[in-house]
């Protein structure tokens, strides 16, 4: 079993930066790959980041590359997503999601724990 918990959501202005946090423990982390998704009111849950396990490849949603950056310190089993400039349109609950495996995935389906969740809210 595998346990995540988010942090670093909040309210921050169009333009501003956040970094989220997710902090795994349970299992051993180096051999999990990890990913960022979020999900607005109304909306289906969708895909904004993953990396591999070892930190050397991630993969990006178009609507966040550039603006957005992934990363992993496996010696605190932590990922973190920073994001710079955000857009009203960022805004949505953050979740970040795991499984055992050498490679990421976008598809949620292919995640099997996930953490509750933290809200970020940007403002014009």
């Amino acid at each position: 079993q595998v346990q995540l918990v988010e942090s670093g959501g909040g309210l921050v202005q169009a333009g501003g930066s956040l970094r989220l946090s997710c902090a795994a423990s349970g299992r051993t982390f180096s051999r999990y790959v990890m990913g960022w998704f979020r999900q607005a009111p109304g909306q289906e849950r969708e895909f904004v980041a993953a990396i591999n396990w070892s930190g050397s490849s991630t993969s990006y949603a178009d609507s966040v590359k550039g603006r957005f950056t992934i990363s992993r310190d496996n010696a605190k089993n932590t990922v973190y997503l920073q994001m710079n400039s955000l857009k009203v349109e960022d805004t949505a609950v953050y979740y970040c999601a795991t499984r055992r495996s050498t490679y990421y995935y976008s598809d949620k389906e292919e995640y099997d724990y996930w953490g509750q969740g933290t809200q970020v809210t940007v403002s014009s």
